[in-house]
């Protein structure tokens, strides 16, 4: 889409300014986001208005893997949005939590109550929220201190030559692409990343990782640099790569790789009002489990 390059927004905001009547040919406004552009053209476009975001509680079944007057730990889902956004303004955890807990209206942002830290929407596993201001505060500055120890498992292409190493590559937006997080930006910042090779299967491996820092997209940016992106990523992994398989079998099952292989394993932090030392852990989901399980049988065959 012609806008889509001109801009660097996405399809989404690009068919929102369309709705929006933000989008004009020659003076007259444009309806349809297949209109064909002729040579001497002249097009005036808007920048789209973000639709109002509306916190209405919503009987979302949560995963709860911790809770106390404080604060709150959960097992987030894959495909589960963490807070209202562009796209997505209904059924977010968010829109859960406060079902679950109506006290969160009001404690940190107001368009994301609770939230100290997310998750992408396709990674699954464990994230914390804070259940009051006190919370909120001392839980927030635990991760801008970098105190919050965090774990994750990803299933990656390919096997690393090593058993465990650190990527410290500075990351920041794309210059071209605002989806995308890439090591060639304009403003990077420091990013640091531990990982350790946990199990091999056939042409792939399971890394245990350990973010330093929590920059947007960290993991997945930083194992693409290294050679080894997670499965599945839609943003980072070229399925091209997949053609380097020999295995038929195996090139054909990875190419149905559901969603992102990337889960949030554990979480350690100090209680914020106890000051005891706190772990929670969300278990590898089933379909991650099964995934590599057939992996396994097809290494195996």
């Amino acid at each position: 889409m012609f806008l889509k390059e001109l801009t660097g927004l996405s399809r989404s905001q690009i068919q929102r300014a369309i709705h929006q009547k933000r989008v004009k040919v020659n003076q007259i406004t444009v309806i349809k986001s297949s209109y064909r552009l002729k040579e001497g053209d002249i097009i005036i476009f808007s920048s789209p208005q973000n639709e109002p975001i509306t916190l209405e509680p919503e009987p979302i079944p949560l995963e709860i893997v911790y809770e106390d007057e404080h604060l709150i730990v959960l097992n987030k889902p894959s495909g589960m949005v963490v807070h209202p956004a562009p796209g997505h303004y209904k059924s977010t955890l968010v829109h859960g939590l406060l079902y679950h807990c109506p006290e969160l209206m009001g404690v940190g942002s107001e368009k994301r109550p609770g939230i100290v830290h997310r998750l992408d929407k396709e990674t699954s596993g464990v994230l914390v929220v804070a259940k009051t201001s006190i919370a909120h505060q001392c839980l927030s500055l635990q991760f801008k201190e970098r105190i919050v120890e965090k774990e994750y498992l990803a299933l990656v292409f390919g096997v690393p030559t090593r058993k465990k190493g650190e990527i410290g590559l500075s990351v920041g937006r794309h210059p071209k692409d605002r989806k995308r997080i890439s090591i060639h930006t304009k403003k990077p910042r420091f990013a640091l990343t531990y990982w350790e090779l946990k199990e091999v299967f056939p042409f792939t491996a399971l890394l245990l990782c350990k973010p330093k820092t929590g920059r947007t997209h960290q993991i997945r940016v930083h194992l693409c640099a290294i050679g080894h992106p997670i499965l599945g990523d839609s943003l980072y992994f070229r399925k091209s790569k997949l053609n380097e398989i020999k295995s038929k079998p195996v090139r054909d099952f990875l190419r149905r790789t559901p969603r992102l292989m990337l889960h949030a394993l554990s979480i350690k932090f100090m209680h914020p009002v106890t000051g005891e030392k706190k772990k929670f852990e969300a278990p590898l989901p089933h379909d991650m489990y099964e995934f590599m399980q057939t992996l396994k049988r097809l290494g195996n065959a």
